[in-house]
């Protein structure tokens, strides 16, 4: 999948990078938790997210990532936008729901980057 293909996936408006639309993507990560995204990130990977602040466009850079991807139509601020602009990234914006957009990019082919499903008895949640 291409960056181009999720703007219009995701009935998006590209807020900076269109010269770089045809750049393709692999795994998606979704969260509003800076902290957990390390865990879930790969190589060609966009971020999904509802947090517009400085936090992100360091993830971004720390991670190497592709395309920043802002849900429920919110729209960074300048200095944001500024900063991603420097890192080249690709931002786009989406009027869809976080859930809305990843079920949607998922529908059309974007996976995230794989996890074990399974549990094992030494974690909580095994019990």
């Amino acid at each position: 999948m291409t960056i181009q293909d999720m703007v219009r996936v995701l009935n998006a408006h590209v807020l900076l990078g269109e010269d770089k639309l045809s750049t393709p993507v692999y795994t998606a990560c979704c969260s509003d938790l800076m902290s957990d995204v390390p865990a879930f990130v790969d190589e060609k990977t966009v971020l999904i997210t509802g947090l517009t602040n400085p936090h992100v466009v360091r993830t971004s850079e720390m991670l190497d990532l592709k395309c920043l991807v802002f849900v429920r139509g919110k729209v960074p601020s300048e200095e944001i936008l500024e900063s991603a602009a420097e890192q080249d990234l690709v931002v786009i914006t989406t009027k869809a729901t976080a859930f809305t957009a990843c079920g949607l990019l998922y529908a059309e082919g974007l996976r995230g980057v794989p996890v074990p499903l399974e549990w094992d008895s030494d974690s909580e949640g095994g019990r």
